[in-house]
């Protein structure tokens, strides 16, 4: 007995399945840590890797400067400051406690280097200066913070001020921080490069970068150090080894010696069991499909856009993508249009959904030419489909 059926599922072979023959990837648990919470991160995929208590609010320490240096290039890239802006520093500014940059009142420091002194010298005098120039005070700087913060998603986050000082409603949460690395990594590659900087000298006052890992491993590069009482040792740590770049947060380390172990092993365990390759390319097709009613017979199917997964290195040649088209492709057909959408199966569960597109344009026929090829599609499906 022959029915239409409305869907239309086709399963390709792109690459070739080898799940019978490769041998089953064993990847061990992630290593125990000193830090209560912890996560570690793929930055181009987003894979987590390994977690405990990624969700829970907690005071980020000095780590809230990755986004006072993030707000401070972004609104720089928008035209409304510049990094070559000459800032005169306020008393406010200069009377901050903590760690400094140890710039004076009523002088001019250029907007480039007060962020160097806060992204190496974790200065929150630096931090002040910053946020009175981009937001005419410290007050307008937070509710951008929390405005960048809603819009990357940060549910777990909210700030009180730009440097990290101490406040029970200052927060922020593991997974939203390594959200907020990989945002600043991405977006501002240039900018993140001043955070491998090992020393910054101003004022005739050489300060080292506080995060130590910039000296043991030259594929760490980054990213920043925090400590309150509440806090604990914090560091957010990034590297890139074999084209993978990976990003760990630890919170609540009980000293300075036991954040750069943690920070180690998780980068460590990261690196030796997972890669992140790029799987799908967007302007490369994976199959040709027919159209009905159309000028061209064939078009050509891609991903909407490019998609990277992190896995076990033996795992890539044991993917398989599955397309699924929402129908029978009948012209006229837009480039660019969605018409199903593309799977990626690993051991029979999903790993990524991404849409189908049609990488070409095709006209409908005339009306007559419009008719037959609907009259072929009916018999088509009278005959193919059950």
């Amino acid at each position: 007995m022959f029915k239409p059926f409305k869907f239309f599922k086709i399963i390709i072979c792109a690459f070739i399945s080898l799940s019978i023959l490769a041998e089953e990837s064993f990847i061990p648990d992630p290593p125990s840590l000193n830090a209560t919470n912890y996560i570690l991160m793929d930055s181009i995929s987003g894979r987590i890797l390994a977690e405990k208590g990624a969700d829970e609010q907690i005071e980020p320490a000095s780590i809230t400067k990755i986004m006072t240096g993030y707000i401070a290039v972004d609104q720089a890239e928008k035209g409304f400051v510049s990094l070559s802006d000459e800032v005169l520093i306020s008393e406010n500014c200069w009377r901050k406690k903590g760690s400094k940059m140890f710039i004076r009142e009523g002088t001019r420091v250029s907007m480039s280097d007060l962020i160097k002194g806060m992204v190496i010298q974790s200065g929150n005098d630096a931090s002040c200066a910053i946020a009175e120039h981009v937001a005419a005070s410290e007050e307008g700087f937070v509710q951008l913070m929390n405005l960048y913060a809603r819009d990357m998603g940060l549910d777990n986050t909210q700030f009180r001020n730009e440097s990290g000082w101490p406040d029970p409603d200052h927060y922020s949460s593991a997974r939203d921080l390594a959200i907020l690395s990989a945002n600043l990594i991405n977006n501002f590659p240039e900018h993140y490069a001043l955070y491998k900087e090992k020393y910054f000298t101003f004022n005739e006052i050489k300060q080292r970068n506080r995060n130590s890992l910039l000296w043991q491993d030259d594929s760490i590069d980054g990213i920043k150090t925090g400590h309150t009482q509440s806090a604990g040792y914090c560091l957010v740590s990034s590297g890139v080894r074999n084209d993978t770049r990976l990003i760990a947060v630890t919170i609540r380390s009980s000293s300075e010696k036991a954040r750069l172990t943690d920070n180690r092993r998780l980068l460590d365990y990261g690196f030796r069991y997972f890669r992140t390759k790029k799987i799908l390319t967007s302007d490369i097709s994976l199959l040709e499909e027919q159209v009905w009613g159309g000028e061209k017979e064939q078009v050509n199917l891609s991903s909407a856009e490019d998609l990277y997964l992190t896995l076990s290195p033996r795992d890539f040649q044991r993917v398989e993508p599955k397309i699924t088209l929402n129908d029978y492709l009948q012209a006229p057909i837009n480039k660019g249009q969605v018409v199903g959408k593309i799977d990626l199966i690993l051991d029979g569960e999903s790993l990524a959904t991404i849409d189908a597109i049609a990488m070409e344009e095709v006209n409908s026929l005339g009306f007559f030419g419009r008719a037959w090829s609907n009259i072929k599609l009916l018999t088509y499906r009278f005959l193919i489909e059950e």
